[in-house]
C-alpha cells in the first residue's frame, strides 16, 4: 500500500472542512470524480484522530497529493475540536440522563476525573423533573448517594426507587462495587431480562422494621458516577466485578485524561457562563482562567471547583485576588 502526501485537501471533522496539507496517509484508492467532486480515498485508522476505517479526502485532482516514503503524520486535536468533542460528550451525558428518567435506559456509568462536572449534568436534568414533581406536591423520584453504603442499605433504597421513572444516582458511592452482596444486589437491579426482581433471602430486623420485603421488583433506573477509569484497573477481583456491571450499563468515558483536557474543559465552561451568577467583569473571568493555565502545574487540583474557589477571591479581594490565590490554591514551591 503506497502512502501519500496531501498537498491540498480537507475532511469533514465534527461538521467542519479540517486542512490535511502535510499530512501522510496509506493510500487504499486513486483520485477518483463522485457525485459531490473529487476525492481520494486513505486508510484512516492507520492515524489518531481519524475514523477507523477508509475515509475520502477532498481534493481536486491527482496533483494535491503525492506518493511519498515518509512516515504516517499524527495529528493533534485542535483546541477548538477537543472543546466541541467535550461539549458533545457533556451533552450526551445529559440525554443519556434524560432516558434513565423516561425509564429507556436502565443503567448508566459515568467515569471521568474530579471536578470536571460529571454530577453537575446528571443533577441539572434531574433537578428539572424534581421541581415539577415538588410544584405537583408528589414524592422525590431521584436521590443522589455519596459515601459508603452497606449492601441491606443498597436493598433498602433500591426498594424505595422502585418505580419506573425513578433513578438513583451513586456519586462516587465506589464502596458498592468492592462488596460481593452488594454487587450481587445490583446484578439482580440492572439484568437485561424484561421482570428484574431482587431478593433478600436472610432473615432482617432492619427489613421489617422499615416495612421492606424480602423480594420485589425493581423497574427504576441507576446511574453511577465514578473517578474509577474502569480500562485502567489493575486489581482482576476489582476488574472482574466492574465488568459485570459494565456489561449491564451503558458507558460513558468523558475523556479528559490529561492537563490540556481539564483546561480546555475549563474554558469551555466559563465561557459557557459558570460564572454568571458572581457578577465579575470579563475581563476578569478571563483573568481567572489564565491564572489557571499559567499556574496549571503548581495547583492543588485542576478543577472546576478550583474555579469557583478563585472567583470567591476575585469577588472578595478584587485588588489583590491573584496574591491570595497564590497562598490557598497552589502548592508550595
Amino acid at each position: 500500500m503506497h502512502k501519500i502526501k496531501i498537498l491540498e485537501g480537507t475532511y469533514k471533522i465534527r461538521g467542519k472542512d479540517v486542512e490535511l496539507a502535510g499530512m501522510v496517509f496509506p493510500m487504499v484508492e486513486e483520485f477518483k470524480v463522485g457525485a459531490t467532486g473529487g476525492y481520494v480515498t486513505v486508510d484512516g485508522k492507520a492515524i489518531a484522530g481519524f475514523p477507523d476505517r477508509n475515509i475520502k479526502i477532498k481534493c481536486d485532482s491527482a496533483d494535491d497529493y503525492e506518493v511519498t516514503r515518509e512516515k504516517t503524520t499524527v495529528r493533534e486535536e485542535t483546541d477548538e475540536e477537543t472543546i466541541d468533542r467535550l461539549r458533545e460528550r457533556f451533552q450526551i451525558l445529559e440525554d443519556m440522563t434524560k432516558a434513565c428518567k423516561k425509564g429507556d435506559v436502565r443503567a448508566m456509568i459515568v467515569t471521568g476525573p474530579p471536578g470536571v462536572g460529571k454530577s453537575f449534568g446528571v443533577e441539572k436534568v434531574l433537578g428539572k423533573h424534581e421541581l415539577i414533581a415538588e410544584l405537583g406536591d408528589r414524592p422525590a423520584k431521584y436521590q443522589v448517594v455519596k459515601g459508603a453504603m452497606s449492601a441491606i442499605g443498597l436493598y433498602c433504597k433500591l426498594y424505595n426507587y422502585a418505580d419506573k421513572d425513578n433513578v438513583l444516582v451513586f456519586d462516587d458511592c465506589d464502596s458498592i462495587l468492592l462488596d460481593d452482596l452488594s454487587l450481587n444486589i445490583l446484578k439482580a437491579a440492572l439484568d437485561s431480562k424484561k421482570t428484574r426482581r431482587i431478593c433478600w433471602n436472610t432473615d432482617s430486623h432492619m427489613l421489617r422494621r422499615e416495612g421492606v420485603p424480602d423480594t420485589f421488583e425493581f423497574a427504576g433506573s441507576v446511574i453511577f458516577i465514578t473517578n474509577i477509569k474502569f480500562d485502567n484497573v489493575k486489581s482482576k477481583k476489582l476488574r472482574d466485578h466492574l465488568e459485570a456491571l459494565e456489561s449491564r450499563c451503558h458507558y460513558i468515558d468523558l475523556t479528559i485524561d490529561t492537563i490540556r483536557e481539564k483546561i480546555l474543559r475549563i474554558k469551555q465552561i466559563v465561557t459557557d457562563g459558570m460564572l454568571k451568577n458572581y457578577m465579575l467583569p470579563q475581563e476578569t473571568q478571563d483573568d481567572i482562567v489564565a491564572f489557571i493555565d499559567e499556574y496549571k502545574r503548581q495547583l492543588r487540583e485542576i478543577s472546576l471547583r478550583t474555579v469557583l474557589k478563585i472567583a470567591d477571591l476575585a469577588k472578595a479581594f478584587p485588588e489583590n485576588w491573584k496574591e491570595m490565590a497564590k497562598q490557598t490554591v497552589l502548592k508550595p514551591v
